[in-house]
């Protein structure tokens, strides 16, 4: 039984390597090559209203690669936008974008795969930690890797960018109002939130990036973004695996996209505490505590709301030597 459910899983790895980038290629080459023109074109022209949006500010929340659908986002996120909402009701915190799709398309809807998508969810649901839910990670870890590729990036963050707007605008974000944009990216949702802001950039929006956990290249939408503060776990390996991975973050990587904003000011890179990026004593852990008696969960809200308001984040002690 445990070699079918390896064979699966690496038959899926395997086909979700071949087919990742030619997801987004297909979309531009179907769609988005005949849309996206004409769409930006009506954008760009559309006269500023002088209306002021319902909200102060806006913020999307983009999942990480444990999301199967717009909807649907592991239950242990959804206390941290729910507690924004309660803190900031003057605010527009919105998370219906599915990261990991350039049409914002679930795994479970109208797909090749959508069945096996549906019966894994089922499987997760009953079972967080269940082998067969790990297929979803993997299929959205790859679509990661596609946005940060500077060959079949540039696609993806096209739509990315255009399901953002399409999401800021479904809650009354008007364009020339100059209200700022905040894009929260968890783990894998860093990525994508910068190279979404290499297109929204282009309409004049105030754009800022949490990235909480985040693993993200040095990605050239870090040129369109006045602030990217990315919150780390100082016991977290995927988040250290970015700076690794990606050459544009190394030291001696003089003139990258990472390098420049670090340079001008534009990135503050804050450790939360000792957290670990899944398992026990992650950032969303409400049964790990601090020595200040806040969970880790609160820890990493308060840390969120800390930046969105402009106040100073209090981080938990790392009590490692």
């Amino acid at each position: 039984m445990i070699v079918y459910l390896l064979l699966i899983l690496g038959l899926v790895i395997f086909l979700a390597l071949v087919f990742g980038p030619l997801e987004s290629l297909g979309w531009w080459r179907a769609k988005g090559g005949d849309e996206l023109p004409e769409a930006a074109r009506q954008l760009l022209a559309r006269p500023a209203s002088g209306e002021k949006p319902p909200y102060e500010q806006y913020v999307v929340y983009l999942s990480g690669i444990g999301a199967i659908d717009p909807t649907s986002i592991p239950p242990e996120e959804l206390p941290l936008t729910d507690e924004l909402r309660k803190r900031l009701p003057t605010w527009c915190i919105a998370r219906d974008v599915f990261p990991y799709s350039v049409d914002n398309n679930g795994l479970t809807a109208q797909r090749l795969f959508a069945g096996l998508w549906r019966r894994v969810e089922k499987l997760r649901l009953k079972n967080p930690e269940s082998a067969l839910g790990m297929l979803v990670n993997a299929r959205n870890a790859i679509q990661l890797f596609v946005c940060a590729d500077r060959r079949y990036g540039p696609t993806y963050n096209i739509g990315t960018a255009r399901e953002i707007m399409r999401s800021l605008q479904r809650n009354g974000y008007q364009l020339g109002s100059g209200v700022p944009v905040t894009l929260i990216g968890w783990s894998g949702g860093a990525q994508i939130a910068i190279g979404a802001c290499g297109y929204l950039g282009m309409f004049d929006i105030p754009l800022r990036v949490i990235s909480l956990g985040g693993m993200f290249a040095d990605d050239p939408g870090m040129d369109r973004i006045e602030h990217l503060t990315h919150l780390r776990g100082s016991n977290d390996p995927l988040e250290r695996l970015g700076w690794i991975l990606f050459a544009g973050r190394w030291p001696g990587a003089v003139g990258s996209p990472w390098s420049r904003a670090k340079a001008e000011g534009r990135v503050d890179v804050i450790t939360l505490g000792p957290m670990q990026h899944n398992g026990k004593e992650h950032y969303f852990d409400a049964e790990a505590f601090a020595p200040d008696g806040r969970n880790y969960l609160q820890v990493s809200i308060d840390a969120i709301h800390a930046v969105l308001t402009g106040e100073p984040v209090e981080v938990i002690e790392d009590r490692q030597e």
